[in-house]
């Protein structure tokens, strides 16, 4: 690894009430880790507090005000603004930025009242230029995002966003085409994702129901858009032209699902906490969507998965560990690891590499020329970057960074 290479991240350090930020730059081998300037809380109630937006080029904070939909840049960062959870469109210069709505009823009270909660969509993010597009509402969260779009396998695919449900068991289908005036950023229709064999009584189309959607996939070969219903242990199949369920697939003991890079392969992910009183075992799967068959599984013993990413080449996934479980199974859980799987050698998962990373908040990739030059991982707890070796899997270095947290958020910075 050349520790010369230059690169920009911002890391947030919180609490889930409270937090600062930081750029990170390395620049001709020196790094520098510079505290942006922190303003004190808003006292603001939840639904109206800031959302962080990005920064400016010149390391600015950009904060959203979900009443006004005004976006400001600011020099200092309140305290209590509220880091959302973010999907990037990988074919534009849009970010999804997801709003659960409060705790107890799911709705976001200020842009959907008791209808539901919702999204909100910017262009060109990290920069002076960012630009409130809509906000959006949808269902009741937690929300999950996937974007379908034609391929040469399946060219009449519409550019779409999907947005699940979680509270509802329902999926937002929006138009993300700005070419058509007519459906862009418009809720176009929701589907249902009740199997009523599965609800008391057999009761149809109810919502809410018990689907709990959690992970959604699109695969560019197929041109079908992939549902884990989490209540229900199914894959629901949707049908992007018709929008509607053609298929259900069993897919019992997982929590989330995502795609591999090319979308042959769907990766499914849980854990069995009830087997054995002292383990906690992770479990991973992986669905051929062209067969529609499970080709492979792996037991994870003491490891509870959190996180995936894929580096940009698409080459290797990268799964963080968390703690979950009994006091005995903590106990032995190993909730400081990042494991490292070769994509090359699906359908078969083939596990690279256990990391020692401490624990891991987020992840982001440096490259350059194409290549992963350098992985970073955000260690919540330590207040520390630590460097791997994009090439060789290898911790090179830990930077101090902030202090220790329980939360932590890392992205690049492309300037």
């Amino acid at each position: 690894m050349d520790k010369t290479a230059d690169f920009s991240l911002a890391y947030y350090a919180g609490d889930r009430r409270t937090g600062s930020l930081r750029v990170v730059q390395r620049r001709g081998g020196k790094t520098e880790v510079n505290i942006l300037a922190t303003a004190p809380s808003t006292e603001l109630p939840p639904a109206l507090k800031p959302i962080l937006i990005g920064l400016t080029e010149d390391h600015r904070v950009i904060l959203m005000d979900p009443e006004s939909k005004e976006l400001q840049i600011k020099n200092a960062f309140p305290e209590d603004t509220f880091p959302a959870h973010i999907y990037s469109d990988p074919r534009a210069k849009r970010d999804w930025f997801m709003n659960d709505g409060d705790k107890e009823t799911g709705n976001d009270t200020l842009n959907c009242g008791d209808k539901g909660s919702s999204v909100t969509v910017v262009e060109n993010t990290g920069s002076s230029q960012a630009k409130w597009l809509k906000t959006i509402c949808v269902g009741r969260g937690h929300h999950q995002a996937a974007f379908t779009y034609p391929s040469p396998a399946a060219p009449r695919v519409p550019l779409r966003a999907y947005i699940s449900n979680l509270q509802d068991g329902t999926i937002s289908v929006i138009g993300n085409d700005p070419g058509d005036s007519a459906t862009y950023l418009r809720v176009l229709v929701t589907i249902n994702l009740c199997e009523p064999d599965k609800e008391e009584g057999g009761a149809e189309s109810v919502v809410p129901n018990k689907a709990f959607p959690h992970g959604m996939a699109y695969s560019p070969i197929t041109g079908k858009l992939y549902n884990l219903n989490n209540g229900y242990g199914t894959i629901a199949v949707i049908d992007p032209l018709a929008n509607v369920i053609e298929e259900r697939i069993g897919f019992k003991g997982h929590s989330n699902l995502f795609a591999a890079p090319d979308g042959r392969y769907l990766i499914g992910r849980g854990a069995d906490r009830k087997s054995d009183p002292n383990h906690v075992i992770g479990k991973l799967t992986v669905l051929d969507v062209t067969s529609r068959k499970v080709v492979d599984k792996l037991d994870l013993p003491d490891i509870y998965i959190s996180k995936y990413y894929y580096n940009p080449e698409g080459t290797k996934l990268y799964l963080t560990a968390a703690g979950s479980g009994s006091p005995a199974q903590q106990a032995n859980l190993k909730a400081d690891v990042l494991l490292i799987f070769d994509m090359t050698a699906l359908p078969r998962l083939n596990l690279l590499k256990e990391l020692k990373v401490g624990a891991s908040g987020a992840l982001a990739f440096h490259g350059v020329n194409g290549h992963t030059q350098q992985v970073l991982s955000s260690h919540s707890e330590g207040g520390t970057l630590v460097v791997v070796d994009g090439e060789r899997d290898t911790v090179m270095e830990s930077i101090a960074v902030a202090e220790g947290r329980p939360h932590s958020r890392i992205w690049m910075l492309n300037h």
